[in-house]
């Protein structure tokens, strides 16, 4: 009687366990960014958030009519960002960027974070699964933020 008892648990916990596999597998979509094109701009950092599931960076920039917006850039986690070299001091407030993300498919201003090119030199990136390119870093570049932002 024991065993067919902790048969039926396992039969109804089972499927319990791996049915809360998959919103957590789902939460992880890009789906409202559009990955096929990427938008550059320039702007200051106004914060940085370091947190979990994802990074958030939130920017000052001046739209062409010369009015200062909010745009909203979406990261990767902080822990697959620390193993490829950043940290939560990676970037500050006050921090002059030039961006480069994979834009909101719905026009507003976000996206999905690809590169920050710093003017210390220092160009930070992030790719995500199914981007080639291998993994992002950080790396030091001679002189500060370029003028175009190469394609790489």
């Amino acid at each position: 009687m024991a065993a067919f008892a902790r048969s039926k648990i396992w039969a109804l916990a089972l499927p319990l366990m791996l049915g809360g596999a998959v919103p957590a597998a789902a939460h992880h979509s890009y789906a409202m960014f559009d990955m096929r094109k990427t938008a550059q701009f320039e702007g200051t950092i106004k914060q940085f958030d370091w947190t979990n599931p994802h990074t958030y960076i939130w920017v000052y920039v001046t739209n062409a009519q010369g009015a200062q917006e909010t745009w909203a850039v979406e990261g990767g986690s902080p822990n697959a960002l620390s193993r490829i070299g950043w940290s939560k001091r990676s970037i500050s407030p006050g921090d002059k960027v030039k961006l480069e993300v994979h834009p909101l498919k719905d026009g507003r201003n976000g996206g999905f974070f690809n590169k920050i090119w710093l003017p210390d030199g220092r160009l930070l990136e992030q790719t995500h699964e199914g981007e080639p390119g291998g993994p992002g870093g950080v790396r030091q570049l001679n002189g500060g933020i370029p003028e175009k932002p190469a394609s790489e």
